[in-house]
């Protein structure tokens, strides 16, 4: 099966120029992929543009991975309905450095022809100054052009406007394509399909500019089946960092997935063949409630993140904590609670327990929840439970009675995130 044929039953092309599929047929390609420095960890939708460089690479062809140093400075306005807020150059740096050694996971680097490689655009744009760019580049791409994306459009017919900072965005990431065309021989370039717009633009810089002919396709943006954003839960973002989202949590999120989303995301997510995914989804229509396919999704995914070891520790605190959930929570040993790994551990003053303190203020004060508010409103929803028993209102004092083994309150936010408060 070719690249293409293969992203295609994965559920994972949505718009290919033409030619592309010829290309990747006729020779080894070099192709890239371009990596937002928002945070110092990607989060798992990342994860998709992550997998489909390893595709490319499996293939054959030579996976660059571009950290946006300089476009990171500018902001993308696909899919944004304001303006973000610029980040320094410390905090770049210092997101920079952690993408990287992310991204260091999951490729090979020394594989001979198509090893990968790690860049950064601003190495070329450090030295380049705005009348040269304006002159070297500005004048290939007319404004009519540029106003007819939908990332501009969308923008411009809205409330808050675009500033020409974020107007020239695509610019800069067209002439991302023509430097690695000129300096790395890449032909290609891949993206979610919020970036078709900003891609086009590359190649459109590579014909006017240089008279060169260059490739692309996107995939399309995960989405969930209820509607709901994929990649979030009641904590936040699922992070690849194991210190931001932890390996039990990770795993928790694939496990929780529903039918119709595992279904789809086995697919992308993982690197199965079609054969056997497609006999895990009729196993698993035989007898949904086994689970069968968001287990195998979320052992394949966690293995490919945090590893064997870390799946193996995520398997057994969900045994653990999930095998009998009925028995009291004074029934799980010492050895039980402090060896669940990944699960949220937290430091708590003794002196505040000795004096007894309201559930909604212990919540907060232990960084479970962000505010008192949101605590408070998870309470009286019946979300919370405290050693296995559910909180029944806002009033409940929370002191050293509670310690199990006189160490431990093991608290339960929701259906699936487990915190364990130590006093200390």
């Amino acid at each position: 099966m070719s690249l293409i044929e293969e992203l295609r039953w994965r559920g994972m092309l949505q718009d290919i120029m033409p030619g592309t599929e010829e290309q990747l047929k006729k020779e080894i390609t070099t192709g890239y992929i371009g990596f937002d420095p928002t945070a110092d960890s990607l989060h798992i939708g990342s994860l998709v543009q992550i997998i489909l460089l390893i595709h490319l690479q499996k293939n054959g062809h030579k996976p660059i991975a571009l950290v946006g140093g300089a476009t990171g400075m500018v902001g993308d306005p696909s899919g944004k309905s304001e303006e973000r807020n610029l980040l320094s150059e410390d905090v770049l740096q210092h997101n920079l450095e952690g993408i990287q050694r992310q991204l260091e996971k999951f490729l090979d680097f020394d594989c001979g022809e198509n090893s990968a490689e790690i860049v950064n655009n601003y190495d070329w744009f450090k030295d380049f100054s705005f009348l040269n760019f304006i002159r070297d580049v500005g004048k290939h791409i007319t404004v009519n052009y540029m106003m007819a994306k939908d990332s501009v459009k969308k923008r411009l017919e809205g409330e808050t406007g675009m500033s020409f900072t974020e107007f020239t965005y695509q610019l800069v990431q067209g002439y991302d394509f023509y430097w690695l065309y000129k300096n790395r021989n890449a032909k290609l370039q891949i993206g979610g399909s919020d970036q078709w717009g900003n891609i086009v633009t590359g190649t459109e810089l590579i014909r006017r500019k240089d008279g060169g002919e260059a490739f692309a396709f996107t995939c399309p943006l995960i989405t969930k089946a209820d509607g709901g954003k994929f990649g979030k839960t009641e904590g936040g973002n699922v992070w690849l960092d194991p210190v931001r989202t932890t390996p039990y949590q990770f795993y928790q999120f694939w496990l929780n997935a529903s039918d119709a989303d595992a279904e789809k995301w086995i697919r992308i997510f993982t690197f199965l063949e079609k054969s056997i995914i497609e006999k895990l989804i009729n196993d698993h229509a035989v007898n949904p409630s086994t689970r069968i396919l968001q287990k195998k999704l979320a052992e394949e995914v966690t293995i490919l993140v945090h590893g064997k070891d870390e799946f193996e520790k995520a398997v057994a605190t969900t045994e653990k904590l999930f095998a009998n959930q009925n028995a009291p929570a004074e029934s799980l040993s010492v050895d039980d609670l402090e060896a669940m790994e990944g699960v949220v551990k937290i430091d708590y003053a003794k002196e505040k327990l000795e004096n007894g303190i309201d559930v909604v203020a212990f919540l907060a004060e232990s960084n479970i929840f962000s505010s008192k508010g949101e605590a408070r409103k998870m309470v009286q929803g019946g979300g919370i439970s405290i050693n296995r028993k559910k909180v029944e209102g806002v009033d409940m004092k929370i002191d050293t009675s509670l310690l199990l083994h006189d160490k431990y309150i093991l608290v339960q936010r929701g259906k699936k995130n487990y915190y364990l408060v130590k006093r200390i």
